[in-house]
């Protein structure tokens, strides 16, 4: 079965990565903070952002992935992506904004709803398969 609607949100996301680390290296150059934080609150949020979201966005792509290879069914890849990507910014824009808010903890929940719905689904059809 060919992979076609995990490449779309490979590409989505390996885009929205991009302005993130960015910010990141824009800030570093404002305050010359070369190596981790300091004390630069603006700093520290951009990288927890670019942070957080490289620590979980490489999996639940593989994930979905193996998903997809396995028969997932569309509607429920493209459910998850979405939920995905919209875990991603929401949690993105709130740590970016305010450093802790609803959007923090929401952007958290449809991420990992993401994560263990492509699990689910790989573990079932394992099973099943075996």
């Amino acid at each position: 079965m060919p992979i076609v609607i995990t490449p779309i949100f490979v590409a989505l996301l390996v885009v929205a990565q991009v302005p993130l680390t960015w910010i990141v290296g824009m800030r570093r150059l404002q305050t010359g903070i070369r190596f981790f934080g300091g004390d630069d609150d603006v700093l520290l949020r951009r990288m927890r952002a670019h942070g957080n979201y490289t620590e979980t966005v490489p999996i639940t792509l593989l994930a979905m992935g193996c998903a997809e290879f396995l028969g997932m069914p569309s509607a429920a890849l493209w459910a998850g992506g979405a939920l995905l990507v919209a875990g991603r910014t929401a949690h993105a824009v709130e740590i970016l904004r305010t450093g802790w808010g609803i959007g923090r903890s929401s952007g958290m929940i449809m991420t990992f709803l993401a994560m263990l719905g492509f699990a689910a689904w790989i573990l079932w059809r394992s099973f099943v398969a075996a």
